[in-house]
């Protein structure tokens, strides 16, 4: 009998961002809220999004859930999803966790990149992939170029892609 975890698939995702013309260049995932809003009757989406990839099977992402869903400035918690290999073959998948801060003290970016698990199932096959989420995921520069965590609403988003998100709102209080 043949081990499916012992056997390489092949599989990889994109390093940036296909766009769909030049008139979109230059093409982001974090990009800020006001940039590239696009013209009438026209989509901003790029052909191919950040992250973006194929494999011989086909998976899907559950619902995020965390464990603490309101945490202090320096406190910690973990997110977890259910990865599902709805295929026919055994394949690997690319989990990426992406934050935005909702409401932060300087202009952020709508979706930063901050951890990301391949992980290998057979058909069928489920499995929890947890993030630690705390001060190293949620601080940025200030103004005065200090790395702080900002109290507030900060949405984290799980998906296959920089596009293909679910997303669960974590609360950091001043505490």
């Amino acid at each position: 009998m043949v081990n499916l975890h012992t056997l390489e698939y092949p599989g990889g995702k994109l390093p940036v961002t296909i766009p769909r013309s030049v008139g979109q260049l230059p093409s982001v995932y974090n990009k800020k809220p006001t940039a590239h809003r696009g013209y009438l009757f026209d989509t901003t989406e790029p052909l191919w999004p950040f992250g973006y990839g194929l494999s011989y099977s086909t998976f899907e992402i559950e619902k995020p859930r965390i464990e603490n869903v309101e945490i202090g400035v320096d406190g910690e918690t973990t997110l977890q999803v259910d990865v599902v290999n709805s295929g026919e073959m055994a394949g690997d998948e690319v989990v990426q966790l992406y934050i935005r801060d909702s409401v932060s003290s300087v202009t952020r970016p709508v979706k930063e990149l901050k951890g990301f698990q391949r992980v290998r199932l057979a058909p069928g096959e489920r499995q929890t992939v947890a993030f630690p989420i705390g001060t190293m995921q949620l601080q940025f520069y200030d103004r005065d170029m200090q790395r702080v965590v900002d109290p507030g609403e900060f949405e984290l988003m799980v998906g296959s892609s920089s596009q293909d998100l679910e997303t669960v709102v974590l609360t950091v209080s001043g505490d």
